[in-house]
């Protein structure tokens, strides 16, 4: 009998057309490199909730910087789920990708700072590219999704 592919859930905040929305793309072509292994389910942030969340195996998170900070809808997202989710994802792992108009630095922090919060395992640092994405930041992000869902299929996280 086959086993369940795990399950990584993609939450991410940011405009359609949009930079985050490109690296966005990215990120889950490098989780499709796993194959069948893993099941990957991308979610706006306003639109993900509780449910997607305490299913998941492993998590991506991006967003793009505003005002220095994580964007509103991935803000949103944590201030939902983090009392209904406590105790439940501890020792998720988890990526973050950024994309940045200033340095990034403040998003990362903020974004770190409630993962702890969680309990959960960043498995690489965070992916932050700031300006419009090239091919070598596609490629990056392309490889952060693939070393998360690689790390899941082999058990590693």
């Amino acid at each position: 009998m086959a086993e369940s592919p795990r399950r990584i859930l993609l939450v991410y905040g940011g405009h359609a057309g949009g930079r985050t929305e490109r690296l966005r793309a990215a990120v889950e072509a490098g989780v499709g490199e796993a194959g069948a292994e893993v099941a990957l389910t991308s979610r706006p942030a306003l639109a993900c909730g509780i449910e997607e969340l305490l299913d998941a195996h492993g998590l991506l998170l991006g967003t793009p910087e505003h005002f220095g900070y994580m964007s509103g809808a991935l803000k949103d997202f944590f201030d939902r789920t983090f009392y209904p989710a406590e105790g439940k994802t501890s020792g998720l792992p988890y990526a973050l990708f950024v994309s940045a108009g200033n340095d990034g630095t403040g998003t990362v922090r903020g974004v770190e700072r409630i993962a702890t919060g969680y309990g959960w395992n960043a498995v690489c640092p965070p992916l932050v590219v700031v300006g419009e994405p090239d091919s070598a930041a596609l490629a990056r992000a392309r490889e952060l999704g693939a070393t998360l869902a690689a790390g899941l299929a082999a058990g590693i996280f």
